[in-house]
């Protein structure tokens, strides 16, 4: 069992939905942490157990960067909206930087995203 987490933009949240969706039977074994209202939803439209977290600019990504710099995160799936100026970016640089920091996995869009589940899998 491992620890991943479940992040998406505001744009990107339904992409994330889908996709957890589509990845459901993959990701129910792992324990699944999710900031804010992507975690609500995720609780609300999938039959996922998640654990959730704060909202990302209220200090979720502080906690996920906690998490990953206590080694206690496995991997990152965080759906990234690159044409949306965000808020809080300085605190999504941080949460980036510290995955790259400590080689945690990590997943900014579908394609690497099923590639972890793949991943984690085997």
């Amino acid at each position: 069992m491992k620890t991943i987490a479940l992040v998406a933009h505001d744009q990107k949240k339904d992409a994330l939905i889908a996709w957890a969706r589509t990845h459901e039977a993959q990701l129910a074994p792992h324990r699944l942490f999710a900031t804010g209202t992507t975690g609500g939803r995720l609780k609300a439209e999938t039959g996922l157990a998640i654990t959730p977290l704060k909202s990302g600019p209220l200090g979720g990504d502080a906690q996920l960067g906690a998490m990953i710099a206590e080694e206690d995160l496995d991997a990152l799936i965080f759906f990234v909206d690159p044409l949306s100026a965000m808020p809080h970016d300085v605190d999504v640089k941080s949460l980036i930087r510290l995955a790259i920091l400590y080689d945690t996995l990590m997943a900014v869009n579908e394609a690497t995203a099923t590639g972890i589940v793949r991943c984690l899998a085997d």
